[in-house]
């Protein structure tokens, strides 16, 4: 499966700040919004797509995993162990990574 690129979704460059992003997230959403296009069933999906990628990459914690090419929506995952934790399997990351 290959990545989606936020960035391009949203039409910004990878150094944008948080203003940047929430400013053309805003301008994406009020011109591809599904109640002003609902003769347009793509409005719907790119609507989507267009929330997902401003949901990453506007917290910082989801934006850094994405950007070292995780998945921003498993990586932090309280459940996930690390590596000096004493009741982490060893063999997890061997089978489950």
């Amino acid at each position: 499966m290959q990545k989606k690129d936020y960035y391009r979704i949203l039409g910004i460059a990878r150094d944008a700040d948080a203003t940047e992003i929430k400013v053309a997230y805003r301008k994406l959403a009020l011109r591809i919004h599904p109640d002003t296009n609902r003769d347009d069933p793509w409005a719907e999906d790119r609507f989507k797509e267009i929330n997902e990628a401003y949901d990453v990459l506007s917290h910082r914690d989801k934006r850094n995993q994405y950007d070292l090419g995780r998945d921003p929506f498993t990586s932090g995952s309280p459940f996930r162990s690390s590596p000096f934790d004493p009741w982490s399997d060893p063999f997890e990351s061997h089978f489950f990574s």
